[in-house]
């Protein structure tokens, strides 16, 4: 047998799928997997956009309040995981159908592909702050590529480990944020901060920055119910999830809008979602910090990536092993488009005119449409109720369409008091709704069962 083979069996194996698993994590650990998620550097430089484009007080109200709007999505499409078993690009077939669903995977492929595009970017950014200190020499795209070639083999070999460790990264994180803190406040007073001039110039509103905060969530909601489908019961997947995703968000973001005020009251050039404007006064630790955090955050990523493509259609399995070296591929090439960094408020408001009004669709779906129960046909892969038309849910498809556009031009064109995504999430979830009205009448409640046919505990 070759080595190619037995690694490619291997790699089978030990890769992660589609098919409905029981959980068995408290609420603890469940807690320590969303803290330790989102305590990366992409949220702490997001807090970097919004000061003195608004002021300080405001920048961390919005953050608070984005966040907790947020979550909501985040917990409530994380608890399907619970219920279920099933990851959240599976639970698609739920609304879309059977191959309709294959429409919100591939959205989720390329926006995760822009994500691991923007992390390699920052660790290679950081890298290269690093050895520019010691050697003089600086080429943040060489080391892009080096640092997203080594997250494409770990991703390959080493997923395990990191997600292992990632919960000691968190701590590590925790502490660099404090002694910035400190740093911060003892330096200048919270006064001090408030009376930073704004700068309209910038161009950010508290109506954009609230949009960006929540549209944070719906990019990581993406992986709620991969994260949550492991949690022991439905109170440990919602409040350790609820609770380890809003600190660490609220934390980090917060931290970007302070490091970067301190940038501003120190007569620095406060150059926005730039990690070396924040490392250099405080030093080479917190690049450290930033380059191991973004490795084993865009490990994740990857492999998540990979796995989405790997489990897309049920039946249709795709092999492990090439589709990690084609997607890895195309993943080094992109982290040396460093332009996509000045756009990453576009990209921002992308993710969330995608899959604000997936996740309405979703939620509507689940605890409207089907009255809280998916039966084991959404793992058939032709026929049964999630079939619908050829494999599609062109209602589910409609509303979609409709929530996007309307998110894109709520967003560009015609500006609205309470931002883009609540109006467009809200839009397609009545507009689903209706839709789905008929089909709710002709199907009875189905009692609510685990997939692996074991019925969903819901209390401690």
């Amino acid at each position: 047998m070759s080595l190619h083979t037995r690694l490619e069996q291997r790699l089978e194996r030990n890769s992660d799928d589609a098919g409905p698993v029981r959980g068995s994590l408290s609420l603890l650990r469940i807690g320590m997997i969303w803290l330790a998620a989102n305590l990366v550097v992409t949220t702490l430089l997001t807090g970097t956009l919004f000061v003195p484009g608004i002021d300080y007080g405001l920048a961390i109200l919005l953050i608070i309040v984005g966040t907790l709007a947020g979550a909501v999505v985040l917990v409530t499409v994380g608890n399907i995981g619970t219920r279920t078993g099933l990851p959240t690009m599976a639970l698609t077939r739920g609304p879309f159908g059977t191959r309709g669903s294959l429409l919100p995977v591939s959205a989720n492929v390329v926006i995760l592909m822009g994500w691991s595009w923007v992390q390699a970017m920052l660790a290679g950014i950081a890298l290269d702050f690093l050895v520019a200190s010691v050697t003089g020499f600086s080429n943040p795209v060489i080391w892009a590529v080096v640092c997203q070639t080594i997250v494409v083999i770990l991703a390959i070999f080493g997923h395990e480990g990191i997600a292992r460790i990632e919960p000691w990264l968190a701590g590590i994180m925790l502490a660099i944020m404090a002694f910035i803190f400190i740093a911060a406040f003892t330096t200048f007073t919270p006064a001090e901060f408030q009376a930073i001039p704004v700068d309209e110039s910038i161009g950010y509103t508290p109506i954009l920055v609230l949009d960006v905060v929540i549209a944070t969530a719906i990019s990581w909601t993406v992986l709620s119910a991969d994260f949550n489908r492991f949690a022991k019961t439905s109170r440990a997947g919602i409040i350790g999830s609820g609770v380890g995703y809003s600190l660490s968000t609220i934390i980090a973001m917060s931290l970007g809008a302070t490091a970067i005020s301190y940038v501003v009251l120190s007569g620095g050039e406060a150059i926005p979602f730039d990690p070396v404007t924040i490392v250099e006064p405080f030093g080479w630790p917190l690049a450290v910090v930033i380059f191991t955090s973004v490795m084993a955050t865009n490990t994740m990523v990857v492999y998540g990536m990979v796995t989405s493509v790997v489990n897309a259609v049920p039946g249709a399995k795709v092999k492990f092993l090439p589709t990690a070296l084609i997607l890895g591929l195309v993943s080094i090439v992109g982290s040396t488009f460093f332009g996509l960094l000045e756009q990453f408020t576009t990209f921002l408001v992308t993710i969330g005119a995608l899959f604000a009004p997936v996740f309405a669709i979703m939620i509507v779906d689940y605890y409207l449409v089907k009255r809280g129960s998916y039966t084991r046909e959404i793992l058939n892969a032709r026929g049964g109720r999630y079939w619908y038309r050829g494999g599609v849910n062109w209602l589910a498809v409609l509303a979609w369409v409709v929530g996007a556009v309307a998110v894109y031009l709520w967003t560009w064109i015609w500006p609205t008091p309470i931002g883009a995504t609540i109006p467009g999430f809200a839009l397609t979830f009545v507009l689903y709704l209706l839709l789905s009205l008929r089909e709710r009448s002709a199907h009875g409640a189905q009692p609510s069962e685990h997939l692996s046919r074991e019925t969903v505990t819901t209390d401690a």
